[in-house]
């Protein structure tokens, strides 16, 4: 038991450290000659990292990393919406600078904008309805809405690579991190519903 909450605090204090970085480099102005940009650029890709994190936590446990990964699930997809809500509060105050009337222009002719924020007001969702009690009362339909996450990692993908477009670098390694994910999801869907169908079959 003191191992389990001994690691907890570890991941916690790790998944913070980016963001106590970024603050100390902000304080000393060592973030480079644009710190807006180099705060929207780092916390919209912890965001996604921690997304990627999350979805790998399944994985890991169907291959046989057991069943204590299984609770980070949730903590790294919280901290996925913790940098999420980092990286939009950015844009608004050093971006916009807070001109609430360019909001909706910016949302709405700007396809990434378009793309990122869509995926932000899903992860919002997310983290709202992630609480035992929302599961409760969401019932059967909690897990139908929870996988809208794959749909939030194709919209960040998507908003990244449209922020890097003249360095696709980055964005072609999470791509290859990414589509594995994805498509062990949808092994899995099909592998199933295979049994399902065979133990159908037979038993009629």
């Amino acid at each position: 038991m003191r191992l389990a909450t001994a690691l907890r605090w570890i991941i916690f204090g790790m998944s913070l450290l980016p963001f106590i970085v970024l603050t100390l480099g902000a304080v000393n102005n060592s973030l480079g000659p644009d710190p807006a940009d180099t705060l929207i650029q780092e916390t919209g890709e912890w965001t996604f990292r921690f997304l990627l994190l999350s979805l790998s936590i399944t994985p890991l446990r169907n291959l046989g990393a057991g069943p204590r990964v299984f609770p980070y699930r949730r903590t790294f997809g919280l901290f996925a919406l913790f940098y999420a809500s980092l990286h939009f509060l950015i844009y608004l105050l050093f971006l916009l600078q807070l001109r609430w009337s360019e909001i909706s222009e910016d949302i709405l002719e700007r396809p990434y904008i378009t793309v990122g924020f869509t995926a932000y007001l899903i992860l919002v969702l997310l983290g709202v309805t992630s609480v035992k009690r929302m599961m409760r009362r969401l019932g059967r339909y909690w897990k139908p809405l929870h996988k809208l996450v794959y749909l939030v990692n194709i919209l960040a993908l998507i908003h990244l690579s449209w922020i890097l477009r003249t360095d696709l670098t980055e964005a072609v390694i999470y791509a290859s991190i990414l589509l594995p994910l994805l498509a062990y999801r949808v092994y899995k869907y099909y592998i199933g519903k295979t049994s399902r169908q065979f133990h159908s079959s037979t038993s009629s």
